[in-house]
This record gives C-alpha cells, sequence and structure tokens, in this order.
C-alpha cells in the first residue's frame, strides 16, 4: 500500500507514526474485502435495502379518476406545450 500517495492525493502531511498506524489499518480493511468477495452470492438478488420496503396505504388511497388534462390546463397560471409554466424559483 502506498500510503505517501494517498497522504499526497488527500493533500494531508503524515508523520512515519501514522503512516505506519494508517498503513496496517489499510491493509486490515483491504483484507476484509478480499474476504467478502470469496463469498459465494450466485443465486442471491441484488438489493438497494437489507430489509423489504413496501408502501404503507391507508384504506381509500386507491387510484381513482383524474381531472381531464383540458381542465388542468385552465386551472394553470400558464401553460405552454402542454406543460404548466411556473415561475424561476432559482438562480
Amino acid at each position: 500500500m502506498d500510503i505517501d500517495h494517498i497522504a499526497r492525493l488527500a493533500r494531508i502531511d503524515l508523520t512515519d507514526a501514522e503512516k505506519a498506524q494508517f498503513g496496517a489499518q489499510l491493509d486490515s480493511i483491504l483484507d476484509y474485502f478480499e474476504r467478502i468477495q470469496q463469498v459465494d452470492v450466485a443465486g442471491i438478488e441484488p438489493t438497494a435495502h437489507a430489509f423489504a420496503v413496501e408502501n404503507v396505504w391507508r384504506t381509500g388511497d386507491e387510484p381513482g379518476d383524474t381531472l381531464p388534462v383540458a381542465t388542468l390546463r385552465t386551472m394553470a397560471p400558464a401553460e405552454r406545450d402542454n406543460q404548466v409554466v411556473v415561475p424561476k424559483v432559482v438562480e
């Protein structure tokens, strides 16, 4: 592990003691990554969350009829190309 290179990229100065300490920590982190790569994950579906995430619906939260587009366009302050035009809020 090239601690000097990493320190240069991070723009920090390290003492020799810090280099030895951080070098050992980085080596243990990389060893752990190698252990993780050895785990057989064949057949395991990728997930974004550790637990199932589901929408919670209340009674009555069913999709219903919507207003016609023509009605919505008349309610908009301004419209162009079937889109609502609103004032710019971010400079």
